[in-house]
């Protein structure tokens, strides 16, 4: 029987269930169906094909999932205690934070969980290669004015993309700074626009052009064009869309990464929105709250 496991970033199970359909089981945020995948932008991780696998001891469900493949995650909702020893029976996998920018792990990771006392659910092939799709950094705890840089860190993480030196690059929003921050440290060209002034460290940067005013305002028809558009801009998501079709039709910016802000319930019919323009993808990183991450790359 096909199965797919789709594991919720936590607290949105409920977004997750809305967009995947019926759910045969419930593991925690685990959320299984008997169906192939489908797009789900709120699944922190995806388990494909998973297997039931029947034990008697701690011994031999380690060596189970060791004949299987050699790195497995365990996803830790109950019995910790017996899980965590099978876990140390399998080979360590490390969980030390990444120093950015790294490039996505290459060695397979599996995903496993205990369904009861003599049962584990395990898919040898996950859509992430972090923990349970946990995407955990040294952060630096000095610069940045705010922890919302680690939305880009994750973003140039987990695409393996991002601007070289040199890239013009407009910051929607801007205020603070964070992700100016990490665009300058790149060593791009940014313009930050925001009505609220820059953190002074973020602003004294040379290649941080501080522009004060509306983000809605600006006219794209009339500005130069920009290699990169973001946009941490706190806003209703239709108001985003506006704004970014708005760029696209006026051809000028080449990529865009973008955060939805889902205000209240969330917006699906939005969501869909943003997924209708052509080239895009949405993503619900391990650092977005209630809101997720547009991108469309040129």
């Amino acid at each position: 029987m096909t199965q797919t496991g789709y594991l919720a970033a936590e607290g949105y199970e409920a977004q997750l269930e809305a967009e995947i359909g019926p759910v045969t089981a419930r593991h925690g945020r685990l959320l299984m169906t008997d169906r192939l995948p489908v797009l789900s932008v709120w699944a922190q991780n995806v388990w494909l094909n998973p297997l039931n696998i029947e034990f008697e001891s701690i011994k031999q469900a380690a060596a189970q999932l060791k004949a299987i493949q050699r790195n497995w995650a365990l996803y830790d909702f109950q019995l910790h205690g017996r899980a965590r020893l099978i876990q140390e029976q399998l080979p360590h996998v490390s969980a030390k934070p990444i120093v950015f920018p790294s490039p996505l792990p290459t060695a397979p990771l599996g995903s496993w969980t205990l369904v009861d006392a003599n049962h584990i659910l395990a898919s040898a092939t996950c859509s992430s290669p972090y923990k349970n799709g946990e995407v955990e950094f040294v952060e630096d705890k000095e610069t940045p004015p705010n922890r919302a840089y680690l939305k880009l860190w994750e973003f140039f993480t987990i695409t393996g993309i991002r601007p070289e030196a040199g890239a013009l690059c407009l910051d929607l929003g801007a205020c603070p700074g964070g992700w100016s921050w990490v665009l300058a440290k790149f060593g791009c060209n940014v313009i930050s626009i925001d009505k609220s002034p820059l953190a002074q460290n973020i602003a004294s940067m040379p290649n941080i052009k501080f522009q004060q005013g509306s983000v809605f305002a600006l006219e794209p028809e009339k500005h130069e064009p920009v290699d990169w558009l973001f946009s941490d801009v706190a806003c209703y998501p239709a108001r985003l869309l506006s704004l970014v079709q708005r760029w696209i039709k006026a051809g000028k910016a080449k990529n865009f990464c973008c955060t939805i802000k889902l205000q209240g319930d969330t917006d699906h019919e939005a969501v869909q929105a943003f997924l209708a323009i052509p080239g895009s993808h949405v993503v619900h990183l391990f650092h977005n709250k209630h809101e997720l991450t547009w991108y469309k790359l040129g």
